[in-house]
């Protein structure tokens, strides 16, 4: 039998704390926000989203023929 783990208080306050802060995000922006992505510049040419623009729509995104 596997013996439970003992937990520090900080590290539960810490958990308690990660988890609130997720759940306001959640409440304000209505989705996760990623904090650690890459900020891409809109100086730095990209024919992806260039191309887009120039057609009025995203990229990939076809019109389904019924």
């Amino acid at each position: 039998m596997k013996k439970k783990k003992k937990v520090s208080p900080l590290d539960e306050y810490i958990k308690a704390n990660r988890k609130g802060s997720r759940e306001a995000e959640l409440e304000n922006h209505g989705r996760p926000v990623s904090h650690n992505r890459v900020h891409v510049s809109k100086k730095v040419y990209n024919r992806k989203r260039d191309k887009a623009d120039a057609q009025g729509r995203l990229p990939y995104l076809f019109n389904r023929v019924a």
